[in-house]
C-alpha cells in the first residue's frame, strides 16, 4: 500500500569504498594518483633494469630537459581537445617557427649585440601565434573541420621550413640564447635554484591556506586540518626533492651543482600560467563549456567562434616557447625540428586524462603524461630497444591509458 512501481525499482546508490572515502575527505584525485603510481613504478622498473642508472640525478636531469618541450605544448593541446578539436600541426609549427628564429639570429642579425636573440624570440612567437590564428580563424568561421586544417598545416609548415633555408642547418645560435636550451651552463645553480624551491613552498603555503579560507568563507566543506596539513608537507617534501636532485648533479670535470634546468623553469612558467588560465578565468570556464556542450554554449551567449580561434592561437605561441628551447638545446634550427612530435603532445594530454569526447581535462595531468612519456623513451634508450620497437610500445600505452580511462569514467557513472 502506498509504493509505487518506481519506488520499488528506484536504483540504489553506488557503495563508497574505504580508499574512495579516504581520497574524497583529503582531497586526492584517485585518477591522478593512480597516474603518479604508474610513473613510480615504471622509474623502479628501469631503474634495476638498466643496472641502476635510470634514477641517477645525471639521468633525471636529462629527464627533466627532454620533458618540456611536449610538456609546454602538452598544456596547449588539453584547451584543444576539450574544446572537442585536434591539432596535428603543432610539430610542423615547431619546426617552421624555430627556423625563423635560427635564420633571423644567423642571417638577418648574424652579430651579438645582446638584442638579437630577443627580437628573434619576439618574432617567433608572433609568427606562431599568428599561423594558430590564421588556423583557428578557417575551423570558426570557415566550419572547415580542425583535422583538416591541422592536417593540411602540418604539411604546409614543414615544407615552409624546409624552403627557408632550403633544407640546409642554420647555426651557430647567440651564445646567451644557448643558455635557454639547459645545455652545461643552462641552469641556475644551487643557490638560485633553493631560492626558487623556497619560493615554491611558501606559494604552496599560501595557496593551501586561502584557498581553505575561501571554502570556509563561503560554507563549503573543507578538508580536515590534518589532510590540509598532509598535502602541505608532501608537496613540500616533492618541490625540496626536486631541488636536491638538480643540484646533485655537477658541471662537467667541477664539483659545482648545476642546479634547475632554465627550460624547466620556463614549463614551471607555463603551467603556472596555463593553470591559472583554464581553472580561475573567464576565457577557461567557456573553453570547458564549449567542449562539455557547444550549443548549449553558444546559447549561454558564449562566442564559441571567437574562442576557438583564440585556443588555436594560443596553442601557436605555445608551439614558439617549444622551438625556442629546441633550437637553443641544438645550437641550430635543423628541418627534423619538431617531426612527429604532435602524436608524442596528443599521447601526453590523452594520457594525463584529458578526454578526446572533450569537456574533461587538466594541465598538471598532462604534464604527468608528458613525463611518463618521456621516461618511456629515456628508459627505453637506456635498454638499448630499437626505435621502431619504442614506438611501438608507446602506441600500445596510448591504447591501454585510453582504455583504462573509458573503464574508469563508465564505472564512476
Amino acid at each position: 500500500m502506498g509504493v509505487t512501481m518506481s519506488d520499488s525499482v528506484a536504483p540504489k546508490a553506488p557503495q563508497e569504498g574505504a580508499v574512495e572515502r579516504a581520497a574524497r575527505i583529503i582531497g586526492i584525485d584517485m585518477r591522478m594518483a593512480a597516474m603518479v603510481g604508474a610513473l613510480l613504478l615504471i622509474w623502479i622498473v628501469f631503474h634495476f633494469a638498466t643496472d641502476m642508472l635510470f634514477l641517477t640525478p645525471r639521468n633525471l636531469y636529462n629527464l627533466a630537459v627532454q620533458s618540456t618541450v611536449v610538456a609546454i605544448m602538452a598544456t596547449g593541446m588539453v584547451l584543444i581537445i576539450v574544446a572537442r578539436h585536434i591539432d596535428l600541426s603543432v610539430g610542423s609549427l615547431l619546426g617552421f617557427t624555430g627556423m625563423m628564429i635560427a635564420w633571423i639570429q644567423v642571417e638577418i642579425l648574424p652579430i651579438e649585440t645582446g638584442w638579437n636573440w630577443p627580437v628573434s624570440i619576439i618574432a617567433g612567437v608572433i609568427i606562431g601565434g599568428g599561423i594558430g590564428l590564421i588556423q583557428g580563424a578557417i575551423v570558426a568561421y570557415g566550419g572547415v573541420p580542425a583535422f583538416v586544417v591541422t592536417l593540411a598545416g602540418l604539411m604546409i609548415w614543414r615544407g615552409g621550413a624546409w624552403m627557408i633555408t632550403e633544407g640546409r642547418t642554420v647555426a651557430p645560435m647567440d651564445s646567451t640564447y644557448q643558455l635557454l636550451g639547459g645545455g652545461i651552463s643552462g641552469s641556475i645553480g644551487e643557490f638560485w635554484s633553493w631560492v626558487v624551491g623556497l619560493i615554491a613552498m611558501a606559494v604552496v603555503v599560501f595557496v593551501s591556506l586561502r584557498a581553505r579560507r575561501k571554502r570556509q568563507q563561503y560554507g563549503f566543506e573543507t578538508r580536515p586540518i590534518w589532510a590540509e596539513i598532509l598535502l602541505m608537507v608532501v608537496w613540500i617534501a616533492v618541490i625540496a626533492g626536486f631541488v636536491m636532485v638538480m643540484n646533485a648533479y655537477n658541471k662537467p670535470r667541477t664539483e659545482i651543482p648545476r642546479g634547475i634546468p632554465v627550460p624547466v623553469l620556463i614549463l614551471i612558467i607555463v603551467v603556472l600560467g596555463m593553470t591559472f588560465l583554464s581553472t580561475a578565468t573567464k576565457f577557461g570556464r567557456y573553453v570547458f563549456a564549449m567542449g562539455g556542450n557547444p550549443e548549449a554554449a553558444e546559447l549561454a551567449g558564449i562566442d564559441v567562434k571567437k574562442y576557438t580561434m583564440m585556443i588555436f592561437g594560443l596553442m601557436g605561441v605555445l608551439a614558439a616557447i617549444a622551438a625556442v628551447i629546441t633550437t637553443a638545446r641544438l645550437n641550430a634550427g635543423a628541418n627534423s625540428m619538431g617531426l612527429l612530435a604532435e602524436l608524442s603532445v596528443i599521447a601526453a594530454a590523452v594520457i594525463g586524462g584529458t578526454s578526446l569526447s572533450g569537456g574533461i581535462g587538466t594541465v598538471p595531468g598532462a604534464i604527468l603524461g608528458a613525463v611518463l612519456m618521456q621516461s618511456l623513451e629515456n628508459g627505453m634508450v637506456l635498454l638499448g630497444v630499437p626505435s621502431a620497437m619504442q614506438r611501438m610500445i608507446i602506441g600500445v600505452v596510448l591504447v591501454a591509458a585510453v582504455f583504462f580511462d573509458v573503464l574508469y569514467r563508465r564505472t564512476r557513472r
